[in-house]
């Protein structure tokens, strides 16, 4: 029996496609972001700190002008676990090390490593990357097994459109929030496998910096807000960038509570992991097709949510991020019994509270 390959994976979505297609065991090394308990190869500059998108920004750039990348190689760890093949990418160096940087370290290695980059555009690319890690190690038949039980899953999504003649949701996938930019690459094809179009995208391409003014213009009915590398609590916290801007509260997606949080991951890291995003968008575009699944409820959260007032009846809209309640007097622990109250009724409930504890 030949000796089992040594793999080491320079980016999360080769991680995760060897671990979805069960062949972890061929996997020594890892990136810093991989949800994995393998070494930790790949390393980043700014990794653990907590910046801003705008901080984010501006190093990215600062970095791309002097030539110096974000990333950098654990090469005594390398040199230990000797790989016979390494996956890297030459999609984005913002997001991940490049091919070009890897291989300086590559090239100081006793032993001559196969380097695979991995270049996906499309949904289509993605799914032939899986092809590419499963036959590099030995395992093709292990790729088409998997993508056999994906397409499934997305063909049923196309069926179910088709059958109910769902028309086409006017979406924006947006890939940051300042400076706020526009989805690329295989993200518009999980749209419109989902049953939307993003006409602000650019399908096989990079997402770019897009004005606010576009966007209004555009007038989405459905905002989907996933900044690259963050999940929903961190994105959240950022949310009102996007609030202070002139116009918002206009937005066909806000004016329909179709605002929404997603984990950054089930877009923008090219992995199998994608049809999990086609999934959730089907429901986020046609609720009334889709259930919701449970598998969501941590990793995308409702904006928006209309509410009635459980002391008068009236109808106001509560925020899962920046809630207006949260700037009002911390003193009324909410019953979760009798339910949220208006803002007018929580103010008047908090005067009378206040009140009462002065006497």
């Amino acid at each position: 029996m030949p000796e089992k390959l040594k793999a080491c994976a320079f980016l999360p979505a080769a991680t995760s496609m060897i671990y979805q297609m069960g062949l972890e065991d061929s996997l020594y090394g890892v990136t810093f972001e991989c949800h994995s308990d393998k070494p930790k190869v790949v390393r980043s500059f700014i990794e653990g700190n907590n910046y801003t998108s705008l901080e984010i920004d501006k190093i990215v750039s600062e970095s791309k002008q002097m030539g110096k990348s974000l990333y950098y190689i654990d090469e005594e760890l390398l040199q230990e676990i000797a790989p016979d093949v390494i996956f890297t990418q030459d999609v984005c160096d913002v997001c991940q090390i490049g091919t070009s940087y890897a291989e300086r370290a590559i090239f100081k290695l006793k032993k001559q490593p196969l380097v695979i980059p991995l270049t996906p555009r499309s949904l289509n690319d993605v799914y032939d990357n899986a092809i590419t890690i499963a036959k590099a190690l030995g395992k093709e038949e292990a790729a088409y097994n998997v993508l056999a039980s994906l397409k499934k899953r997305t063909g049923s999504i196309l069926d179910t459109l088709r059958k109910n003649n769902a028309p086409l949701k006017r979406v924006m996938v947006m890939e940051w929030i300042e400076p706020i930019y526009n989805c690329g690459h295989w993200i518009p094809y999980q749209v419109s496998q989902a049953g939307g179009v993003d006409m602000l995208s650019n399908p096989g391409g990079y997402s770019i910096v897009t004005p606010w003014d576009r966007v209004r213009q555009y007038n989405p009915e459905v905002l989907v807000i996933a900044p690259c590398g963050f999940d929903i609590h961190r994105a959240g916290k950022e949310i009102d960038k996007l609030e202070k801007q002139e116009g918002w509260n206009e937005l066909a997606a806000v004016k329909n509570n179709s605002v929404f949080l997603a984990d950054a991951d089930l877009f923008t890291c090219p992995s199998l992991h994608l049809v999990d995003g086609i999934e959730l968008l089907a429901h986020l575009f046609h609720p009334a097709l889709f259930a919701p699944q449970e598998q969501f409820r941590d990793r995308c959260k409702q904006l928006y949510t209309g509410k009635n007032c459980s002391k008068c009846g009236k109808g106001f809209t509560c925020s899962s991020a920046n809630c207006w309640c949260s700037e009002m007097p911390q003193v009324m622990p909410m019953n979760p019994e009798q339910g949220c109250l208006c803002p007018d009724c929580l103010k008047e409930a908090i005067d009378k509270k206040l009140a009462k504890a002065d006497l």
